[in-house]
This record gives structure tokens, sequence and C-alpha cells, in this order.
């Protein structure tokens, strides 16, 4: 695993692990391999608006950090399969808390919009429709 990040020592545990899954995408594509592996194209499916350059730093950053495991088969055509790593599914599942916590509160409608924030129109069977990241 690679080292810090920032120069200095961590405050907490929450400071270390924000150092290693910090920014805008890093925890979106842990939740996307939280089922089974996915093909980068696969991933860009689930996180709309990340861009192919910032989607394989990301992942090579995760992978580097012993996060997300990266196999490629001797294909052709190549093929490249992502997936989580025991150190990852033990992050994700430490993760799950938060996603809950998003849904009842942010989603499911308790959130007044005095940040922004509006849950999405409700799908077919009343539960808020898919953002294109399972939750």
């Amino acid at each position: 695993m690679r080292t810090a990040r920032r120069p200095g020592a961590y405050v907490c545990g929450i400071d270390a692990a924000m150092d290693l899954i910090g920014g805008k995408w890093k925890v979106l594509i842990l939740w996307a391999l939280h089922e089974r592996p996915c093909r980068f194209g696969e991933l860009r499916r689930h996180l709309p608006g990340v861009t192919e350059k910032v989607l394989a730093a990301q992942l090579r950053e995760l992978e580097a950090d012993a996060i997300v495991h990266r196999e490629v088969f001797d294909e052709v055509p190549p093929r490249v399969e992502y997936s989580l790593t025991p150190l990852g599914a033990s992050l994700n599942e430490a993760l799950a808390p938060l996603g809950k916590w998003g849904r009842e509160h942010i989603i499911g409608g308790a959130h007044d919009d005095r940040h922004g924030v509006r849950p999405p129109a409700p799908g077919r069977d009343g539960e808020p429709a898919p953002s294109g990241v399972r939750q």
C-alpha cells in the first residue's frame, strides 16, 4: 500500500481513510465494483460524467493502494477486468452505512433543500429513480 499522500501524521482513522479514497470518483468506483468485476467501459457507464482520463487515473491509484485488482486476460481482443481486493471489499463494507444514511436522509426526502440537494424523481415503483450507480 502506498504511503500518505499528504505530509504530516493522520489526525484519526477517518483522516487516513479519506486520504486513500478522497476525490469525487473513488468511492463511486468502489461501490460500482461491489457486486462483481467490471470492465473499464462498464465502469464508465455506471459513473456518468467521469472522463476516461480521470477514471483511468483513479483506477491506477486504487490499484496501487491494493484496493482494486486489475486483471488482464490473454485474449483477442484484449480484456481487462477490475475487481475489489479483500481490502477493497472491507472498505466497501465500511462505506455501506454511509450509503444507507444518504438514501435515508438525502435521497429519501428527509433532507430539505437548504444545501441544494434534491431527491431524484421517483421511479415507477415509488422508489428513487436509478442514478447509474448501484446503491
